[in-house]
């Protein structure tokens, strides 16, 4: 298990730029993020939010998104890797952004209508912690959407390459290669009632619309 010193290093393999840049240049990553957003809509088509919490929001991207998308929600994003977060205090300053640690929330409980967390839980030190916390601060009839690799064949067959080449920067970033399966048992053991799944990127990706259980 790699400790916050080792993960830190490998934040500062990453430019704060990374996705902005990779979504101009490179069709691919411009590929994987518009089937991203489309993905987003899909899960939470027809689920009403006004406040919306972006955990491990990196350079901004995805809240900027969502907050064009959806420009009446108050949108915030939150992430330990503080050139990102400052990359994206500058670049789109309509969103309020927070430097934080996803294992220790800055915010009340029950503060949003809607928690997402992209491609991020497989990142972290304790992934059930986050999600706890997640858990913790979305409201009582809140939603949270939580999306990473599926862990499918194709996925495990192009990962590698993937790192080799355009993705170096990622090269030991996954602490937590989840199969699909092994994260939905997470995410119950954290308390959650899975709402919806929903499966994009040929597969690749995975999507769960969460509420709190009980």
């Amino acid at each position: 298990m790699r400790n916050k010193k080792e993960l830190s290093n490998i934040w500062q393999q990453v430019p704060p730029d990374y996705y902005q840049r990779g979504i101009s240049q490179n069709p691919m990553q411009w590929l994987w993020h518009t089937l991203k957003i489309r993905s987003f809509k899909n899960v939470i088509k027809g689920i009403p939010f006004l406040s919306v919490l972006d955990v491990g929001c990196a350079g901004g991207y995805m809240a900027d998104r969502i907050s064009k998308i959806f420009p009446e929600s108050k949108v915030t994003g939150v992430d330990v890797y503080p050139a990102a977060v400052n990359f994206a205090k500058l670049k789109y300053p309509h969103i309020n952004f927070t430097i934080s640690d996803a294992h220790n929330l800055p915010f009340h409980g029950n503060s949003f209508d809607l928690v997402i967390c992209y491609e991020t839980i497989e990142h972290v030190l304790e992934p059930k912690i986050i999600l706890q916390e997640i858990r913790r601060v979305i409201k009582k009839d809140g939603f949270a959407v939580i999306a990473m690799d599926s862990g499918n064949l194709l996925f495990r067959m192009i990962w590698p390459v993937w790192e080799k080449t355009f993705g170096r920067a990622w090269q030991g970033a996954h602490l937590h290669p989840f199969h699909h399966n092994d994260l939905e048992k997470v995410i119950k053991e954290a308390g959650y009632k899975i709402v919806r799944k929903h499966f994009s990127h040929l597969g690749m990706e995975i999507s769960f619309l969460l509420k709190k259980a009980g």
